[in-house]
């Protein structure tokens, strides 16, 4: 298998278990070559970790994923697939915009919540 690598040199270069690449694989994310029981991961295969890693790195789903590596494997400069794509891009930017709101009420929450602890303990009345 010339300019392939293997299953262990793929985890290791995503730094992902086993178990995770036999998954993607499960779910026709990946379609590597195999020979024997060995799996080898040439340049598409590659390629499309590489997109299923910055996919999940925004988190879109795994279906989210599946779409944008169909667009990516299909005809370039399509002029719907490239509109489907900002339209996912978009969508998922919202969802991301949704959950830093929710992050940040929960970090002043809890920082307010720990503050009155530390003044409770300084006060000599402990109180949570």
């Amino acid at each position: 298998m010339e300019n392939c690598i293997s299953f262990k040199q793929m985890c290791e270069k995503f730094g992902c278990t086993a178990r995770t690449l036999r998954h993607y694989e499960e779910i026709e994310l990946l379609f590597p070559q195999k020979e024997g029981r060995s799996r080898w991961y040439c340049r598409r295969e590659i390629a499309r970790m590489k997109l299923i890693m910055r996919g999940r790195r925004f988190e879109f789903s795994l279906e989210g994923i599946r779409q944008w590596l169909l667009m990516y494997d299909g005809e370039k400069n399509n002029i719907e697939q490239i509109n489907a794509w900002i339209e996912m891009a978009t969508n998922q930017i919202e969802e991301l915009k949704a959950k830093r709101i929710t992050l940040d009420q929960s970090i002043n929450e809890l920082k307010s919540l720990r503050d009155h602890s530390i003044k409770s303990l300084n006060k000599g009345n402990p109180s949570l």
